[in-house]
């Protein structure tokens, strides 16, 4: 396979260092220092370090690449616009650990402490952000699908896990004697707006939008033609990312109301798949899609960042 562009940019060792820097100077000239971001800033570290070590540990990229690293930090940074909030970058980090939890547990019904402790994480996601448990049935068909580690024993697990942060809150609610906040958070599951309202939506998160759903489309798309060069596993594990990858763009195509924390599990799931595209292929074409990707986030992260500290 010829090397091209591409090719050295994605197998080269320097890639993700100097996407970390890139990424840094991105917090730094949004306001990192200024708006004392430094809980937001550790959990988007978190995020990468896991995102990462979720590729090391399945080997997504059957090659030497860092690329799904450098997606994820590199999309993330174009949506610059999510940086202040605290509570959803901890849902962030929470979502990577359940996906990486659950996929330890591939092919193994007995798996119930990877499933407990996925789900577990899952759970405390949903406490800093409700809609989340719409995505429970998808996990467990999932995980009965592409994971194929769905049992009784697994299942009780996840169900023990899923309740484990809820029990912990209930406690600290019965101490301080008020309910409210519970039912309130559970009454969030069936807040609903309809005709759907995208005037909420800023240029800046519908250009971000479309950036990722075409990096996700040309992903999807490149691995459903490819997918039989992976191992099993691999095959498995992309599919969940697909299928999670879709039902959240449908999601945020109904429910617009909750784009910064859909965009931040689509980014998840989208990462990897344009990782794939960007390290595995080697024609002209390709080439010139991977320049045109790099083009266009930069100027879309330079174009989110001017509105981002543009006065209001």
């Amino acid at each position: 396979m010829r090397k091209r562009l591409q090719n050295k940019v994605a197998e080269s060792k320097l890639a993700l260092p100097v996407t970390t820097i890139y990424a840094t100077g991105v917090w730094l000239l949004c306001g990192l220092i200024q708006q004392q971001w430094w809980a937001q800033f550790v959990c988007f570290g978190v995020s990468a370090i896991l995102m990462a070590e979720m590729n090391n540990t399945n080997a997504l990229i059957r090659i030497y690449s860092r690329m799904v690293s450098c997606s994820f930090l590199v999309l993330t940074c174009c949506a610059c616009f999510l940086f202040p909030f605290a509570h959803k970058g901890i849902m962030e980090v929470c979502i990577i650990g359940s996906m990486f939890m659950l996929f330890m547990s591939y092919q193994d019904k007995q798996s119930g402490g990877y499933t407990y402790y996925a789900y577990l994480l899952f759970g405390t996601a949903s406490i800093f952000y409700a809609q989340v448990l719409y995505y429970l049935p998808l996990l467990w068909l999932l995980s009965a699908t592409q994971l194929q580690s769905l049992s009784w024993r697994t299942w009780g697990a996840s169900v023990l896990g899923l309740l484990t942060p809820y029990w912990y809150e209930s406690c600290l609610l019965v101490w301080a004697g008020d309910f409210t906040p519970l039912i309130n958070h559970f009454a969030r599951l069936a807040a609903f707006k309809v005709p759907f309202d995208f005037s909420i939506l800023s240029t800046s998160q519908i250009a971000t939008f479309a950036l990722v759903g075409m990096a996700a489309i040309t992903g999807i798309i490149h691995y459903i033609n490819k997918h039989h060069d992976d191992k099993i596993r691999v095959r498995l594990i992309f599919g969940f990312f697909i299928w999670t990858d879709l039902a959240t763009a449908l999601f945020l195509i109904l429910q617009p109301q909750h784009y910064d924390c859909l965009m931040r599990i689509m980014i998840i799931c989208t990462a990897p798949l344009i990782a794939h595209f960007l390290a595995l292929t080697s024609t002209k074409m390709t080439n010139i899609a991977f320049c045109a990707f790099i083009v266009l986030t930069l100027i879309l992260t330079g174009y989110n960042i001017w509105m981002f500290l543009s006065p209001s």
